[in-house]
């Protein structure tokens, strides 16, 4: 197997794991339904229209990671999962400093992570135009 053909295939398992981390961060807002209390939250921060705007990324986290999960706009959805988990970091994490558990919690670095992941899977499907 080729050097190139690894790479592909180390991208699509990126690929694999943080778009079924979005699909499984929305199916669960629904069945533990939190919908309504992240759109309140997001009221609370200014946000018009809080529980709509809920709802709309909890139906793209859903229906963009199942699209991602299948390499449908790869790039697009990647990209647009880096920003909306930057501004999760901004809004939520940020404030909670670095860690997520141990010297912290509900810190940035696990939407760090996920943010680089997005980033590659975008790097990568720019280069390929898929």
């Amino acid at each position: 197997m080729s050097h190139a053909s690894r790479t592909a295939q180390a991208l699509d398992l990126v690929r694999l794991a943080v778009a079924a981390t979005m699909v499984i961060h929305g199916v669960a807002r629904v069945v533990l339904k939190g919908v309504a209390p992240f759109g309140g939250f997001l009221s609370q921060q200014g946000l018009p229209f809080g529980v709509g705007v809920a709802w709309a990324l909890t139906v793209v986290e859903i229906a963009g990671g199942l699209a991602l999960l299948v390499g449908l706009a790869r790039r697009p959805l990647a990209l647009w999962f880096a920003a909306q988990l930057a501004v999760g970091i901004a809004m939520v994490h940020a404030s909670s400093g670095w860690f997520v558990v141990g010297a912290g919690r509900n810190g940035a670095e696990y939407s760090v992570v996920l943010i680089v992941c997005f980033l590659a899977v975008a790097w990568a499907a720019g280069s390929d135009r898929r």
